[in-house]
Parts: structure tokens; sequence; C-alpha cells
């Protein structure tokens, strides 16, 4: 069985911690996942700052391409990542194909 996976890295912009914190929790996890993307991992790390690399990595999956591209291209994802824009600078993401079977 194959999944797909959407990867994505920031940074949270200077004097926002709190308010993103508030958003990631209330908002953006809730909206995304119902949207049909499962959470596998939030990570912060304290190493990507000397190596100038985004702070924050998300990685969520999906059962596959078409419905990724129907979440990516669905008016409630530009919103909610509109929001998330709102506090978050050198956003990137990338979808990857998963090769092995995910037990949540």
């Amino acid at each position: 069985m194959s999944s797909v996976m959407l990867i994505m890295n920031w940074d949270v912009k200077e004097g926002k911690d709190s308010d993103y914190f508030e958003f990631i929790v209330r908002e953006w996890a809730a909206q995304t996942n119902r949207l049909g993307l499962t959470m596998v991992g939030l990570w912060l790390s304290v190493y990507n700052r000397e190596m100038d690399q985004p702070r924050i990595r998300a990685e969520a999956i999906t059962d596959d391409a078409a419905n990724m591209r129907r979440i990516l291209s669905s008016p409630e994802w530009t919103n909610i990542m509109d929001r998330l824009m709102e506090y978050v600078d050198n956003y990137t993401q990338k979808v990857v194909y998963t090769d092995g079977e995910w037990k949540l």
C-alpha cells in the first residue's frame, strides 16, 4: 500500500510565537484533518537556525495523489494556508509518495 505525504517547512515570524501556537492548536491542525490530511509529525528544530533552514517541519499523509490534489486545490486549504502565512516565513512544501503502510 502506498500513501502520499505532504512535507511542509517554515519559520515562525519574530514576535508571533504565542499567536502562531494558538492558531496551530486551535485551527490549523483541526482544519487540515477535516480536509483529509492525517498529521504524522510536527517538529521544531533547534539546529536548523545555524544551517539557515526553516525550524518547523510538518508532515501529513493521505491515501492517494488524487485526494492530495483535491485537498491542495480546495478553497478551504487556500484559506487555512493564507491564515498560516500571517504567522510564518520561509514556507516550502513538497509532495512525495511513500512506499509503506502508516499505522496510526
